[in-house]
């Protein structure tokens, strides 16, 4: 009974120190669960960009918009399209008001397509946006794939071995194959999931702070709305000009003088 005890002690010891290490593990995905590592680092640095551009104080930074009411307010168009094209001043408000106020400056409708210019150039910049977060979901799209690959050729190098063996297969002949399977799937799903979920969440923060940036985008354009409304007062004074001679009155008819 001791001595039973004893081994089975003993067998607990070696099986808890051959315990392998994480990078262990890792190692055992070869080369389809490095190229997964490789996904999963690049992966890191996309979310990070992508939480670092889309901020409020990046798609509409107040200084930036101050200055744009201020010019507006004054009805300096030409300033204000200066103001959306200076490269510090770069964001999602710029990008789409400076955009509409270059086109409604070369139409000849001037200002009265404002509104469909706006809406074009922000569809334009929310599909940017959206891109630019699509690496991500491929990632989240290829990692569980590649972990399924991995899987499968684990797989089928564990049969090969029982192919080739003659007799039976001792465990560490198919444990390199069934740790590969098993591996790159884990990498796969560790990979994938985080993914997922980063990928979700830019699109849901891009959905609500473009919706916020296009209210401030209102404000503005409401300056060029009152101007370009019927009755309003013209932006600059009309270059002066010789005047026409007003056309002398007629003559008064002379009392009692009969009509031919």
């Amino acid at each position: 009974m001791n001595d039973s005890l004893i081994h089975t002690l003993v067998l607990a010891q070696d099986g808890a120190g051959s315990s392998k290490s994480l990078l262990e593990y890792i190692a055992a995905g070869r080369e389809i669960g490095l190229i997964i590592i490789l996904l999963s680092l690049v992966a890191v640095g996309m979310i990070a960009a992508q939480l670092w551009r889309v901020r409020r104080a990046r798609l509409a930074p107040p200084e930036v918009v101050g200055r744009l009411h201020e010019r507006l307010r004054s009805n300096d168009v030409k300033g204000a399209i200066a103001v959306c094209e200076d490269a510090d001043n770069e964001s999602f408000v710029t990008r789409v008001f400076g955009a509409a106020l270059v086109r409604c400056s070369r139409s000849p409708f001037g200002f009265l397509e404002l509104r469909g210019a706006l809406e074009e150039s922000g569809q334009a910049e929310v599909a940017r946006m959206y891109r630019m977060t699509d690496g991500i979901g491929l990632i989240a799209s290829v990692a569980p794939m590649l972990g399924l690959l991995g899987t499968v050729v684990g797989m089928v190098g564990a049969f090969d071995t029982i192919a080739m063996t003659e007799g039976p297969a001792r465990p560490d002949q198919l444990g390199g194959s069934i740790s590969q399977a098993l591996v790159t799937t884990v990498l796969g799903l560790i990979v994938a999931i985080p993914a997922t979920a980063a990928y979700t969440f830019l699109r849901n923060r891009i959905d609500t702070l473009t919706a916020e940036a296009g209210e401030t985008i209102e404000e503005l354009a409401a300056y060029l709305e009152s101007a370009a409304a019927p009755g309003a007062a013209p932006a600059r004074s009309p270059t002066p000009g010789p005047r026409p001679a007003p056309a002398p009155a007629a003559a008064p008819p002379t009392r009692g003088a009969t009509t031919p």
